[in-house]
Formats: C-alpha cells, structure tokens, sequence
C-alpha cells in the first residue's frame, strides 16, 4: 500500500476492468430538495436492519414509547440496536413480512404514533476529541448506526479494528440509475458530512481521508469544492462515470491503483471505506445525540407523480411512502427496492423502509420492461467483458445449476458483487445474478449444516471419551482395591504369625467352631420345642 501513496496523494485516479454505462435516469428525482415526509400513523419496525445479531427486544406490548427510545439492546458485538421513529404506542411483536429479496418473515415491532413526535436523545458530545475512543465507538454503535450504502455492517464495528489505516475513503459515488439519496445530501449537508468525516478520522487514528463523487453530481462537487479548503485532510476525488463505480472493491482501485485481495477486506489494504450517509448520521449521534431514526430515500419512475428525496421515518411502509408520493397501485404494477440494477421486486407494499433501503423505484413498462424468458447462453463472452470483478458469469451459472460447489468456491463466487453487469448484457437475457444470490445461500447453508454436524460430532467423541475416562477409572479403582485387600492380609498374616499356613488352619478352625455351634443351638431349640 505505502508504494502509491506517493500518486494518491497526487490525485492520480486509476481504472477497474469492466463496467457499463446504462442511462442513469437520476434527473427525474434530483430536481427539488429533500422533503421530510409527513408522519405515518402505524410503523413497523424490524428488529435486525443491518448486518450481523438481532438485538434482545426491551419493550412489551402496551409500553408508551418516545421516539429514538431503543426498543432493543445491541447484544452480541455485530449486533445493533433498532429505536421508536416517533412517540406512541407498542401494539405488537410479531413475524412480520420484511424488505428482502426472499420475501421471508421475520421479527418485528408494531408501533402506533401519538401524533405528538415527542423525541429523546442523547448528550451531544460537542468536545468528541476530549472523550476515549470506546466512547465514542459506544455511542455510535448505541445510535444504531450501519453502513447506509447498502451492506449494513455495524459503523462501529468497522472502526473498532485495531489495525493501522492509511486512509479512509467516503463513498458519495452513487453510481446506480435512478438514486439520487447520496447526492441531494451532499447538496445540502455537506458541512455535517465533512464533520462526520473528520469524527471518522479521529476514531481511525489517521489523518488522509478521500472524498469520491462521481463527475454527474457538479452541485455536489461545487459544495465541497467551496468547503474543503478548511479541510486539508480531506481531499476530494471526482471519478469517472461508469457503473459500479461505487462498488468499494472498484472505488478503491480508482482511487488507489490497488486490488482488494480475493475473500479479503479493505483493510487489508490499510483502507477503511463509509458512504456519504453513515458519515452524516455519526456527526449527528455524535454531535446532536441523535440515533438513527430516519434516512433519505430516492422515490423515483415515472408511475411516480411526484418523484423527489423523502427524509423517511424507519418503519414507515412503502405503501405509506408512495401514497403520499401520487402513485396509484395497480395488480401488474412493479416496485422496486433499491435501483434497476441491485435492487429487487418487492412482495408487497406493506413492507417496511430500513436502514439501508435508499430507493423506491416505481418503473412504467416501457420503462423498465420485464425481462423475456431466459434463453441458452451463446458463449458470446459478453457478461465476462463487463464484470468488474473479473470472474467467469457463464462458468459460474452453470457451476451454480450443477450446485457444483466446490468449483464455484474455486471460480471465487463469493467475489462477485451481484452489481448486475452481466445480466444487463445478456442477450440470452439469463438472470445470472439471480443463479449467484441462489448458490451463495445453498454455500452458506451447508456451511452451517457443516459446522452443526462438527459440533455434534465433538460432542459425541467427547461422550465417548467421558465414558471411557469413567471406566477406566472404575478398573483402576478396583485394581487398587484389591492391592490394599493383598496388603492388608498380608499385614494381618505378618502380625498373627511367622508361618501363612498356620494362619489359614486359625482360620478354618474358627469358621468350624462356629458352625459347630449353630448346629448344636439349632438343636437345643429343637428339643426345647418338642418337650413344649
């Protein structure tokens, strides 16, 4: 890593293999400010929106709540707590249907609002650089604060490393069509952003960060242009447009000539990468006390009268959100979490906004057609062209059809990033991505079939070993039991007399007498009885 710094520092950019230009459509959301959407009278709050434990629920049914009042605790260290988007009432714990591709129910939390919005927070922490480190990672992580640009993976977790950074890199690229969350607050909160980068400087014990916007966001750019100059250790990078630009395996090598090992993590690298957001919610815990209990969400498409960015309570449902946006539902109708390319069609529209979902997209059949039926792939080469990460799409399509497993982990499936270039180019119009969620879940679950049936085996060969153990130690007991039964008549042979035999003929003699005179009891009782 220390070998570019050098070109870094300089603002050389660099380039990742593939990639693809798709119409980024992003003018239909970003031509107004963002909008705080009214309040919903129902929430339903999912207790693990981020990546990693579910926390312990705190609250019951019937419990008056405030909001940013947690209603679970963080538990484990990969855990987060979830708090009340406003002041009401706990109506229900129940499964509930959630935001994912699967469709699947989980734990969530019913709330119904007060309508007063009656908020709690915690103390500011205006002097953060006069208070420990643990601190300050404590209240980050007690804000529930996750990354919010799409993986969800506990802020304070990724900071809590104890390994040397060289730089960190904030994530404003927003390279997917249509999303426009991370650019209107760049817009408009650029100073809380560069406040919370500088909090993220302070815990990560460096002083070079990297500010990544991509070159379609000039308002965005022009902010912190104007700004950073107060800012020596930050320095902005603007960066080429071309998807998935803001993927952060790719950002890093745009910005850094270097590649993320295979299965590794940036920080190998000495690097520690946050989107635009997170940086924007740790200013706001930290310096204005405020957990994380709402977020921008992109509402865009054209079946959408009135596209924009929504400052959304968590928990608010997505039909919530779109009725207040001007859409009419219709059966046919698709909605889309997240963009055209990552995103996914959701069940219904009951489900929940969360802490990562940064768009609703609302698409017109002619706008996003449903894709055709899936043909046979033609070995164009197309998808491997464009995948960023280098991989083979078509080989690890049908090592996923075979569930050939160990030839996926050998075609390095889990380093794909499931952006979606290769479907896109398909003309086979093959859903690849769809084939690689599939196989990662198969992969993993027999990971964890693996790791039940190795728990189970160690805990029969320890029972086996327990019992042998126990009847080794019963022989060995009764071995030295009948060492001290050989001693102890020896012992008595030594004291009683010089020659063995004698005291064995002492012996017989006395088990004679004594029968001799249970024989002559027996028949004195005898006689006794027939003179009666």
């Amino acid at each position: 890593m220390t070998i570019a710094i050098k070109e870094i520092d300089s603002g050389q950019l660099w380039n990742f293999p593939g990639g693809i230009h798709p119409p980024e459509r992003k003018q239909l959301s970003n031509q107004g400010s963002i909008t705080p959407l009214p309040l919903a009278q129902t929430f339903t709050i999912p207790i693990k929106q981020h990546s990693g434990a579910a926390g312990d629920i705190i609250v019951a049914v019937g419990d008056r709540v405030l909001g940013g009042q947690p209603l679970t605790h963080a538990g484990l260290n990969n855990g987060l707590p979830v708090h009340a988007p406003t002041s009401g009432t706990i109506t229900a714990i129940a499964a509930g249907r959630i935001a994912h591709p699967s469709g699947l129910a989980d734990t969530v939390i019913t709330l119904t609002a007060d309508g007063e919005d009656t908020l709690v927070t915690m103390p500011p922490l205006l002097d953060y650089r006069e208070h420990g480190r643990s601190e300050l990672l404590e209240r980050i992580k007690q804000a529930g604060i996750a990354g919010l640009g799409g993986a969800g993976f506990p802020t304070a977790q990724k900071l809590a490393l104890q390994r040397p950074i060289e730089y960190i890199i904030i994530n404003g690229v927003e390279c997917e069509p249509y999303i426009t969350a991370d650019d209107c607050l760049m817009r408009e909160h650029a100073q809380t952003i560069i406040d919370g980068i500088e909090i993220l400087l302070h815990l990560a014990g460096c002083d070079k960060a990297l500010l990544a916007i991509e070159a379609n966001k000039p308002e965005a750019i022009a902010q912190f242009e104007q700004l950073l100059p107060q800012h020596p250790q930050i320095a902005l990078r603007v960066v080429p447009v071309k998807y998935p630009s803001g993927g952060e395996k790719q950002l890093i090598q745009l910005l850094t000539g270097q590649q993320v090992p295979s299965r590794g993590l940036p920080l190998d690298l000495g690097l520690v990468v946050q989107n635009v957001g997170t940086a924007y919610a740790v200013a706001r815990a930290v310096l204005a006390g405020e957990p994380l209990i709402q977020r921008v969400v992109t509402v865009t498409g054209e079946q959408v009268s009135q596209p924009g960015n929504y400052w959304v309570r968590l928990g608010t449902s997505v039909a919530d959100l779109l009725a207040h946006c001007g859409f009419q539902p219709t059966p046919t109708q698709r909605v889309i979490m997240g963009g055209p390319m990552m995103g996914f069609t959701l069940p219904d529209l009951a489900v929940p906004v969360v802490k990562i979902t940064n768009c609703i997209l609302v698409p017109s059949h002619a706008e996003l057609p449903p894709a055709g039926p899936e043909m046979n792939c033609i070995r164009c080469g197309a998808c491997a062209d464009v995948c960023p990460a280098q991989l083979l799409p078509q080989q690890l399509q049908w090592l996923a059809k075979a569930k050939d497993y160990d030839g996926l982990e050998q075609h390095h499936l889990f380093d794909c990033i499931e952006c979606g270039a290769c479907a896109y180019v398909c003309p086979s119009e093959i859903p690849l991505v769809h084939y690689y969620r599939k196989a990662k879940a198969e992969v993993r679950q027999l990971a964890r079939e693996k790791v039940k049936s190795e728990i189970a085996r160690e805990r029969f060969e320890a029972r086996q070993e327990r019992l042998e153990r126990e009847k080794q130690e019963r022989l060995e007991r009764h071995r030295l039991a009948a060492e001290a039964r050989k001693r102890a008549q020896a012992e008595a042979v030594a004291k009683g007399a010089d020659d063995p035999q004698d005291a064995i003929q002492a012996a017989i003699a006395r088990a004679k007498a004594r029968k001799a005179a249970q024989a002559a009891a027996a028949a004195k009782q005898s006689d006794d009885e027939s003179n009666v």
